[in-house]
């Protein structure tokens, strides 16, 4: 649709004046005349003066001056007052046709060479009412001062392209032109209407040469001793053998259409053939195509079928008589009433009778064209089904490559900002920087930028056009071949010699956004892309850029989730003393799933292992794991016993289970979730376990041998039924214990036994190293398209060893507690640990003190040189001391308040017998050696 808009001041000549000064253009011109000076200073057409080329050998008795003669005399006609002309031109825009009265406008037009014979495209003439309708492919309007060529700018012009109502392609132009002081906004409308009246014209104009033929056949049956009854077009199932008529098996629709397709192919032909075509249920016919003659030197193809066993009877109903028929896309008369279809044999008995009858004459022009439409449209279904069928960008972008080539394109390129690719929307594509996603071709030698270029379209390029208006561009390649890529001429200059010339740039547009652009080209050896190929492009690409924004999305959401479940797993291993650790994570095709794991310090200098499962996947499972792995972090750093920390977490789950789903429908909770808990004590050297629905971890001893524990099999979290129970185990130095998930056992193609027995094989090398044995797992056991996904944690024991653990008894006595303040401050000086004797002295007294005073015997103090100094005082009291701030007049209560001054860390764990209390001190910075 054009908008009319008489905007013709100074401020269009100095926008102009910039643009070829080469600085900024500034507001004030229509986007579409922008672009088009844009082409224009690329094609380095002079801005002073106008050189259009002249043809003298035109050919003015063609179709479209034919059918345009009465239109222009029509318009000229009814101009009256307005001195006004009118152009017809053709698709090559010269003028073939021109219509004007007024005796001074034609001097002007004469005078610039607006007359048949000068060709007057926008290669050539610049900015103006026919050349940019062309390339433009759709109404355009041009006044004054919005021509590029100063000759042009007196001149106000309105042209709309003329489209061949068969196939869609363009066939001209007709254009109004008048004095810009002239100019009214009806013209715009006028020369629409005088378009479309051209159009209709050129459709009747084959409508009688298609009779034409058709009276020729009927006639030449005539004289063979037929009769008119003979031109039968073929009649629908419904019509045929009405009641009492002889045998014989009826054509339904499905066997017309079928016929119908073969016909239009064998006109396409143009030429004689016999073709036998099958039919369901193994019935065959056979159609005979036969050139046809006009009387007026019309030629085309008239098809027949010949119908095996009686087929075709007389009619039960007589047809309602009508000028003629278009099926297939070629022209028939119907029969004006019940007739009996021409047979070349006499009648005889059923199984012997053979039926003949007309279905389709038409021109092979238009039969091709037919062809054209039908192949169209199977490579939509073909797209429809070959287009998105994963959800990733990149492999969307290679698919519509795929289907493309080379039914529409000889090569196709998909180009998208690198946001999409990463799952965002974009913001503003016009100008932005693409990156070519995907590059189909015919051979391998395109000379296009190949995939993984970063691209960069300037202002002048069909693909700039198409980003910058949202609108597809069909364009072919300027010459010379440099301006269409002037970023890079030399490949400009390879691209044109490989045969590339006309090009196709369609928006990939989805939910109103621009994606990217998808750019359609072909070489030489086939024409250049008509207005149907447009369309069929545009069609791809919209189904293209749905399933791109789908995989976009779905990237985005793939990504949301990833970058939250990483960030609620362990970025790193803490560090601790107890075990070499390696761990891995990997998320299943599905999505991201509730699988964890955890490495977790404890005092004494212990640390707990944990894998735990989330069934599920998704965001909620996702949350949940990270719900989960925080709450076991703060059991432990209770320093609550193994059973008891899942027994927490098994009310936790409930409780989660009731918030997702309040009403108990059981349709919007967690389906359950799965944990082993495991502490190793590096002193003692044994490791206490407990296990919620989980598999049982694996034990790999430092002679190779390899063990199931028998962990006890408790309910998954969530159920709340019997209480966990715990295994203690002695693990020697040097052994590997591997806690996994249930994704790298279980699968659905594999047997569990088989899974287990295949994971005993890969650990029986006990010299490997905990990342070694990992990556040795993962790659025996883990399916190529894993179904679930796998945390994995391999866990190498080391011990404490007996020179760096310091141990004594204390008797309920407060004079014991000198002697043990000697002791420690003499274990100190053994370790070379004067300089925290003091602190020490101070945190041992208080603990012991308050152990002797308040709670009772066993009294025990150790000391651990880890890393950190470790000061515990265990007794037989389960009473937990409390931090509290005392008051100026208090008489005590400071004392534990200076035990945490002292220490890094301190806190309180139940024992068996009762408790203990440790401190945790850092130790002293080593002198780097001189």
């Amino acid at each position: 649709m054009v908008t009319v808009e008489w905007s013709d001041n100074d401020a269009l000549a100095d926008a102009r004046e910039r643009l070829l000064a080469g600085r900024p253009v500034g507001a004030g011109v229509r986007a579409s005349v922008l672009t088009s000076w844009h082409r224009c200073q690329f094609l380095g057409i002079p801005a002073d003066r106008i050189d259009v080329p002249y043809h003298r050998d035109l050919d003015l008795e063609s179709d479209l001056v034919r059918a345009a003669a009465p239109v222009l005399d029509r318009l000229n006609s009814g101009f009256g007052d307005m001195r006004m002309s009118v152009f017809v031109c053709d698709e090559q825009a010269r003028i073939v046709g021109r219509r004007v009265d007024d005796p001074s406008l034609r001097k002007m037009l004469d005078s610039r060479g607006i007359a048949p014979g000068f060709t007057y495209a926008e290669e050539f003439a610049g900015t103006n009412g026919i050349g940019t309708a062309l390339v433009e492919r759709g109404p355009a309007l041009v006044h004054g001062r919005e021509h590029f060529v100063e000759a042009l700018q007196v001149f106000t012009c309105a042209g709309v392209p003329i489209r061949d109502p068969l196939s869609g392609q363009s066939r001209g132009l007709l254009d109004l032109t008048c004095l810009r002081e002239d100019a009214d906004p009806a013209m715009v409308a006028l020369v629409r209407e005088g378009a479309r009246d051209i159009e209709r014209r050129l459709l009747a104009q084959t409508a009688e040469r298609e009779r034409a033929l058709l009276q020729t056949f009927v006639q030449a049956r005539l004289a063979a001793g037929g009769a008119p009854e003979a031109a039968l077009l073929l009649p629908d199932a419904g019509e045929l053998a009405g009641p009492g008529a002889p045998g014989g098996d009826l054509l339904d629709r499905t066997d017309r259409l079928i016929l119908e397709e073969k016909a239009a192919e064998l006109i396409s032909s143009g030429r004689a053939a016999v073709v036998e075509v099958a039919l369901p249920h193994g019935r065959v016919a056979t159609l005979l195509s036969r050139p046809v003659t006009g009387s007026s030197g019309e030629t085309g193809i008239a098809v027949e079928a010949v119908l095996p066993g009686g087929a075709l009877r007389r009619l039960a109903t007589a047809r309602s008589a009508v000028p003629y028929e278009r099926v297939a896309n070629a022209v028939v008369l119907p029969p004006p009433r019940a007739t009996v279809p021409f047979a070349r044999t006499a009648v005889a008995e059923p199984p012997s009778v053979t039926d003949e009858c007309l279905i389709a004459v038409g021109e092979p022009g238009v039969g091709r064209l037919a062809l054209l439409a039908r192949q169209r449209l199977e490579l939509l279904t073909e797209a429809g089904v070959r287009i998105g069928t994963t959800l990733d960008v990149t492999r969307t972008a290679e698919e519509l490559t795929e289907v493309a080539i080379p039914r529409l394109a000889d090569f196709v390129a998909v180009d998208l900002p690198d946001v999409v690719l990463v799952g965002e929307e974009p913001a503003d594509v016009n100008g932005a920087a693409m990156r070519r996603v995907a590059l189909g071709a015919v051979d391998a030698d395109s000379q296009l930028y190949p995939a993984g270029h970063l691209v960069t379209f300037v202002q002048a390029t069909p693909q700039a056009r198409c980003l910058a208006t949202g609108q597809s561009v069909l364009s072919a390649l300027p010459t010379p071949a440099s301006e269409w890529m002037p970023e890079d001429p030399g490949r400009a200059q390879r691209v044109r010699a490989s045969g590339i010339h006309c090009a196709i740039a369609v928006p990939l547009l989805a939910r109103g956004v621009i994606l990217g652009v998808a750019t359609f080209f072909r070489l030489e050896h086939r024409g250049p892309f008509e207005d149907d190929d447009l369309s069929l492009a545009e069609e791809l690409a919209g189904r293209a850029a749905v399933c791109i924004d789908n995989a976009r999305r779905f990237t985005l959401e793939r990504s949301t989730a990833l970058t939250l479940q990483r960030s609620l797993l362990p970025h790193g291993l803490p560090e601790q003393n107890a075990v070499e650790a390696a761990h891995r994570y990997l998320p299943a095709q599905a999505g991201v799933g509730g699988d964890w794991f955890d490495i977790i310090p404890l005092s004494g200098a212990r640390v707990a292992l944990v894998v735990g499962d989330v069934v599920g996947h998704g965001l909620l499972a996702c949350a949940t794991m990270g719900r989960l792995r925080t709450a076991v972090q703060n059991f432990s750093d209770l320093d609550l016993p193994v059973d008891e920390v899942l027994a927490h977490l098994d009310d936790l789950v409930g409780r989660l289970d009731l918030d997702e789903d309040p009403d108990g429908a059981g349709g919007a909770g967690i389906i359950g979730a799965t944990c082993l808990y495991a502490v190793y004590d590096p002193v003692s050297q044994r490791c206490t376990m407990a296990r919620a629905g989980h598999p049982a971890p694996a034990l790999v001893l430092p002679d190779g041998t390899v063990e199931l524990p028998e962990v006890p099999a408790g309910p998954p979290l969530g159920l709340g039924c019997v209480p966990f129970e715990t295994v203690d185990i002695a693990i020697p130095e040097g052994s590997q214990l591997i806690l996994y998930t249930d994704g790298l056992i279980e699968h659905r193609d594999r047997d569990i036994d088989d899974a287990l027995d295949r994971l005993r094989r890969v650990l029986t090398h006990p010299l490997r190293s905990p990342e070694e044995t990992c990556d040795a797992l993962l790659g025996a056991l883990l399916p190529t398209q894993p179904s679930d996904d796998v945390a994995l944690l391999v866990a190498r024991t080391r011990a404490l060893n007996a020179d760096r653990v310091a141990q004594w008894d204390v008797p309920a006595d407060p004079a014991a507690v000198s002697g043990i303040r000697t002791e420690v401050t003499r274990q100190l000086a053994d370790w070379d640990l004067e300089e925290l004797a003091f602190s020490t002295e101070l945190v041992i007294s208080e603990l012991v003190t308050n152990a002797i005073r308040y709670a009772g015997a066993p009294i025990q103090v150790r000391l651990l040189r880890d890393r950190a100094l470790i000061c515990e005082v265990s007794d037989g009291s389960s009473t937990s001391p409390r931090l509290r701030r005392s008051a100026t007049t208090d008489e005590g209560g400071r004392g534990l308040f200076l035990v945490a001054q002292l220490a890094q860390r301190w806190g309180t764990r139940h024992t068996a017998g009762g408790k203990v209390i440790w401190t945790e001190q850092s130790l002293p910075a080593v002198a780097p050696a001189k």
